[in-house]
């Protein structure tokens, strides 16, 4: 029989019984403050992670517009196909082994993807994997077929497709370098997709919905949606014509002058600053962006070690990227002599009627320096001293001027600073300061050598000299707007300051126009009056650095119409290796190609002299099926001459075909049956003026087309399209190209 518990043991019992009891609520208690208050938010976001599926929505990135809303930059819809490798988890290890080959074979086969790869990615531990992104619509589509066609294997529960956007570049290369590109992110990475960034970019859209324990949506549950913001797009400056036209011709230089380092051309409105084209040689595809050229290509692939070749690739691209007008830097040469001139006049230390003396060399400070005319130019006024491109003289302007002054108007022209275009990269300047400019670098700067500017800051000296002395601020963006087209910033047109008076400057409008007329003359669009300066510098740190010579940048500004001056052309070649190398040379015909098409489409009406007039080329009408009398008359009031062969009532062809353009005079040969003439023999057309040219092309019965400058009668012909000796049918046109060598401009 056991004892009977005394009172003591009672008690001491329950108060075990209490402890414990107190131990327990306190321990569940604190438990409950440590989930529920302490960690309560952590364990809530878990269980909604559990519970909802939370995604973000892309939003459509701005467009970009040219000044007439033609679209250059624009974002499409695109879908990231996605995986979640977590959900093979839910599923037995045999069963999820088979599926992740399923995935793996056709989304590499679709995606166009590695097949080991993919498979790998489904082995990690994650609710979200992104297999590929920004694929095009009919690829999606393949993949939800893919989708649908397994579906005993359930894919929908480990293969997604998120929607987003891709950019898209509807011209491809056109103004590509202005542009820019973006990422996978489609963040801007370049150009003004870099620095607009901002205002491209959208705000992204959300959807939260609930879900099951598999992860797949639970109909008619809880659903949030906040819809993505399309970000405010950029209505530009540029003309897409203005643009292609700049390339074309550029384009065309380069390859003809076989130019090393690429070349740049730029078309400004004089008196706003706005960029009407920006051409940069050596381009590249922003909808391909990583994509080398050819020739870039093969010298990739033509190296080795993988090291060196990743790192020419990576400087190839950089290259291709880069904005030649903005990020370099160069040695203007003689173009700047207009802004010497300008400060001379301003100064009051030089006129029009002032005289400078040149015997071929100059001394300053022991050091001699040349002019590019052995012998020298003698006595000559400004006029003629700037036509002449003299060095000699434009050195004794800078000894009148002084550095104290130079250096406040190299100042006051913006040229001790970046010129604050809104693209990124913009390179700074690199100049003699004040205190350490001595005689030797005032003499060289005054004709444009031992300093660097960037193009920009040339083409905005240029604008200054004919606008009525204004500095104006170059810019690409003109206005921001929203989606639906409301306004939401103006960029500026105002002038920075003024640099020098409008008397100043209606000087060095006549001056400018007198160069073109007696130095640049490859720089004259007939029917215009155009003013400009060419310049020819050598890349002295290049040459020593490497020890190769003959290394030159040949540029040339052009303004007009010098009446009422609306837009300036900038054209730089760098290291052209034809030949030739001189401004004049290569440069200004390019300018007034530029300028030859651009100011009839800007409204500009030529108006033509006697002598222009008789060599304007004339596009030849389409006369087939037309009967003898309307196509006499046809050519008639076209003022070209005409020959019919045959004895028939209608024209069955015609020589040159229709559309083509052969000068003013010219003779179309109009067949009415099947009779042909003989053939003829295309003469000699080199080394001729332009009238004997006419002469002589109208003998031998062809006819010709003229390029170049025709403007001077002491002009000779350099190059004709059809060689001498050739046998061709009557009538068929012959291309001969003017080209005058005479104006020389490099700096020494």
């Amino acid at each position: 029989m056991s004892a009977k518990p005394n009172k003591n043991m009672v008690i001491r019992a329950n108060i075990v019984m209490i402890c414990i009891v107190l131990i327990m609520a306190i321990v569940s208690t604190g438990s409950l403050v440590n989930i529920m208050v302490l960690k309560g938010e952590k364990y809530q976001n878990m269980a909604s992670e559990q519970q909802l599926y939370d995604t973000l929505i892309s939003a459509p990135r701005g467009d970009i517009f040219d000044r007439n809303m033609k679209t250059l930059a624009t974002s499409s819809p695109a879908w990231t196909v996605y995986i979640t490798p977590n959900g093979f988890k839910k599923i037995s290890k045999s069963e999820a082994k088979e599926v992740r080959g399923v995935i793996a074979d056709g989304l590499s086969e679709i995606l166009e993807l590695d097949r080991e790869e993919i498979y790998e990615k489904t082995q990690k531990s994650s609710y979200y994997v992104i297999v590929k992104k920004k694929i095009e619509k009919a690829t999606a589509d393949k993949v939800r077929e893919f989708i649908t066609d397994n579906k005993d294997l359930k894919l929908s529960n480990y293969i997604g497709l998120d929607t987003t956007t891709k950019r898209y570049y509807p011209n491809d290369t056109l103004a590509s370098t202005v542009l820019g590109f973006v990422g996978d992110d489609n963040q801007g990475l370049a150009g003004l997709e870099s620095y607009y960034n901002n205002q491209l970019t959208g705000i992204s859209g959300r959807v939260v919905a609930a879900k099951n324990a598999k992860g797949n949506d639970m109909p008619f549950t809880y659903q949030m949606l906040e819809e993505a913001k399309k970000g405010n797009s950029i209505v530009t400056t540029l003309d897409s014509y203005i643009q292609y036209t700049c390339e074309k011709y550029l384009d065309d230089a380069v390859a003809e002058e076989q130019v090393a380092e690429r070349g740049a051309a730029i078309v400004m409105n004089v008196n706003n600053g706005e960029i009407l084209g920006m051409a940069v040689s050596g381009d590249f595809n922003p909808n391909e962006p990583f994509k080398l050229s050819l020739e870039d290509q093969m010298k990739v692939d033509a190296v080795t070690n993988d090291e060196e070749k990743a790192k020419l690739k990576s400087e190839l691209l950089n290259r291709q990227w880069r904005n030649k007008a903005v990020s370099d830097t160069y040695e203007p040469g003689s173009v700047f002599k207009i802004f010497t001139a300008a400060v001379g006049l301003e100064e009051g230390l030089i006129s029009a009627n002032s005289t400078f003396g040149c015997n071929y060399t100059y001394m300053v400070a022991s050091n001699t320096y040349h002019c590019h005319k052995v012998g020298g130019h003698g006595m000559q006024n400004l006029a003629q001293a700037m036509s002449n491109s003299c060095n000699p003289a434009f050195i004794q302007i800078g000894q009148l001027i002084g550095p104290t002054t130079f250096s406040k108007y190299f100042k006051a022209f913006g040229l001790t600073e970046k010129i604050g275009i809104d693209l990124p990269g913009e390179a700074g300047t690199n100049y003699h300061s004040e205190e350490k400019m001595g005689p030797t670098e005032l003499a060289s700067s005054s004709f444009g050598q031992t300093f660097n500017i960037t193009p920009l800051h040339m083409i905005s000296i240029a604008a200054a000299a004919v606008n009525g002395g204004y500095l104006v601020q170059p810019h690409v963006a003109q206005k921001l707007i929203d989606e639906d087209n409301n306004v939401v910033k103006t960029m500026s047109t105002a002038y920075k300051r003024q640099v020098v008076s409008k008397e100043t400057s209606d000087s060095l409008k006549n001056f400018l126009e007198y160069v073109v007329q007696n130095g640049a003359k490859n720089g004259i669009v007939a029917g215009y009056r155009v003013g400009g300066k060419t310049g020819t510098s050598q890349k002295i740190s290049k040459i020593l650095s490497t020890g190769k010579n003959a290394l030159y940048i040949g540029s040339y500004v052009g303004v007009a119409p010098m009446n009422d001056p609306d837009i300036a052309v900038f054209v730089m070649l760098d290291e052209p290796m034809s030949g030739r190398y001189y401004g004049g040379a290569i440069s200004a015909p390019v300018g007034a190609k530029i300028m030859k098409d651009v100011l009839p489409y800007l409204g500009h009406e030529p108006q033509y002299s006697e002598e222009e007039l008789s060599k304007i080329s004339i596009s030849v009408p389409d006369l087939s099926g037309a009967d003898v009398a309307t196509a006499r008359d046809k050519m008639s009031s076209l003022k070209l001459s005409y020959k019919i062969v045959g004895n028939g009532a209608k024209i069955v062809k015609q020589l040159p075909e229709a559309g083509t353009s052969i000068y003013n005079g010219g003779t179309v040969i109009l067949y009415t049956d099947d009779t042909t003439d003989a053939n003829v023999t295309v003469p000699v057309l080199t080394g001729l003026t332009a009238g004997e040219v006419n002469s002589v092309a109208t003998k031998a019965g062809i006819n010709v087309e003229f390029s170049g400058n025709t403007s001077s009668g002491e002009i000779k012909s350099s190059i004709q399209s059809i060689p001498a000796g050739t046998s061709v049918a009557p009538g068929t046109v012959v291309t001969v190209h003017f080209f005058d060598e005479g104006n020389a401009d490099i700096a020494q």
